[in-house]
């Protein structure tokens, strides 16, 4: 359960928030601080972004602009980061040449990051973070010392943590998971083949007071262990698996299927990407975590199980673009068979990092609110938003615009609280991506 003791929305003064982005080298993150700082330049419009919309008016929330970043990454920072990330994504030449020493300041101020147990895939990018044959708790040390110092260097008043780093394989969790006195021992018996990378930056950002978000699908980064010390520790958290493309039309248009009655036979994506993340998705155990993420949101939605085939394939010609074709396969009137497809294409790091800025932005007032747990309002950035019994788009939205309502009418309610009993958090899933 959340505090009770919430701080009126009227009270609130909102200072420096920094954002610690795990895997900070990567196409999202680097796309996230340029935009940020484009914000900030006034380069470009906030598009993209819910939080600029009319719904926030009257609601406060630190500035895009004013968001200071760090992070660790486990490869080095490259040379020259701005040639890699014209690489990346289409952005303008004017926009590039104003952030450039910023942008180059950021990305060589990187912290060494850790990849202990998080398979091949991986491992082999270059960890440079501290050494397997440490303990647990050393890398945990190691990165809570890591966000102090962030926050002290930049004097931040609160600091949100955002996992973007490359899909682990997934976690065979089990009781030591269950709850967190069993997972503590678990770190104190050094039990490492029980422990992915992800779940050490949980623990060390919850421990420093860092609301946390999982924009990956990796199981591990929100066991309900974790869940629980977010909980008692007054910290708030959300994830898993951002939904950004084809996951994103498949939870908006699902619904049509069901409201109209029609019997989806049988929805077949075919998904195409050519940046790191294809290339980590490439391999076999990578990409199921993925294909688990991916996979809930038509039996949610629709109420039985059609045929469905998620594939992933990795393209490197495409860089940071992706492209997602679905064939639906669905029954009318008098057993008369049609279908529907549809093609989806787009810059992953462009859908992304909107989203990343509204969930810090949103993190960080929830925080200032003293809300705690699960953020069951921030349900419609995710795949497989933990503890939220819903996969419609619509209706996960709802739960946010529900959210700011209750703030702009001076309610003080915590989130887990203001769910409609038909949303209810199932709290015994909270945790579990698969």
């Amino acid at each position: 359960m959340g505090r009770q003791n919430l701080i009126p929305i009227r009270e609130l003064i909102m200072k420096k928030t920094g954002v610690y982005l795990i895997g900070a080298l990567g196409s999202i993150s680097t796309t996230v601080v340029a935009g940020a700082l484009a914000l900030r330049a006034k380069l470009s419009p906030p598009t993209g972004m819910i939080t600029s919309s009319e719904i926030f008016q009257g609601i406060e929330l630190p500035d895009a602009g004013d968001l200071v970043f760090g992070g660790c990454d486990i490869r080095q920072p490259d040379s020259s980061p701005v040639d890699i990330f014209e690489k990346m994504a289409p952005v303008h030449p004017r926009i590039l040449s104003a952030i450039r020493e910023d942008l180059l300041e950021f990305q060589q101020g990187v912290d060494a990051g850790c990849a202990g147990n998080c398979g091949e895939a991986i491992e082999r990018l270059g960890a440079c973070g501290p050494s397997s044959k440490e303990t647990l708790r050393a890398e945990i040390d190691a990165i809570r010392s890591n966000l102090r110092k962030f926050r002290q260097k930049f004097h931040l008043d609160q600091v949100v943590a955002v996992n973007l780093a490359s899909t682990e394989p997934p976690l065979q969790t089990g009781p030591c998971h269950d709850n967190l006195e069993a997972f503590e021992a678990c770190l104190d018996r050094n039990e490492r083949e029980k422990v992915r990378a992800s779940c050490l930056y949980t623990y060390a950002a919850i421990r420093e007071g860092c609301p946390y978000i999982n924009f990956t699908p990796s199981n591990g980064a929100l066991i309900p262990a974790l869940v629980e010390l977010a909980r008692e520790a007054g910290v708030p958290v959300m994830g898993n698996d951002g939904k950004t493309g084809e996951t994103l039309v498949k939870s908006a248009l699902a619904p049509m299927f069901a409201f109209r009655n029609l019997d989806v036979m049988s929805w077949s994506g075919f998904n195409l990407l050519g940046n790191l993340d294809g290339e980590v998705l490439n391999h076999p155990g990578n990409r199921q975590s993925k294909i688990r993420s991916k996979d809930q949101v038509l039996p949610n939605i629709l109420g039985y199980s059609p045929h469905t085939t998620v594939g992933i394939d990795f393209v490197p010609s495409l860089g940071d673009q992706k492209t997602a074709w679905d064939f639906i396969h669905f029954r009318g009137f008098l057993g008369t068979a049609m279908s529907l497809q549809f093609v989806w294409q787009g810059y992953d790091s462009m859908l992304a990092a909107p989203l990343i800025l509204d969930m810090v932005r949103l993190a960080g007032l929830a925080k200032k609110r003293g809300e705690s747990g699960l953020m069951a309002h921030l349900a419609c950035f995710f795949k497989t938003p933990i503890g939220v019994g819903t996969h419609a788009l619509h209706e996960q939205f709802r739960l946010l615009t529900d959210y700011v309502e209750k703030i702009k009418a001076g309610h003080a309610e915590k989130s887990e609280n203001s769910l409609p009993e038909n949303l209810a958090l199932n709290r015994r899933a909270g945790g579990r991506t698969g």
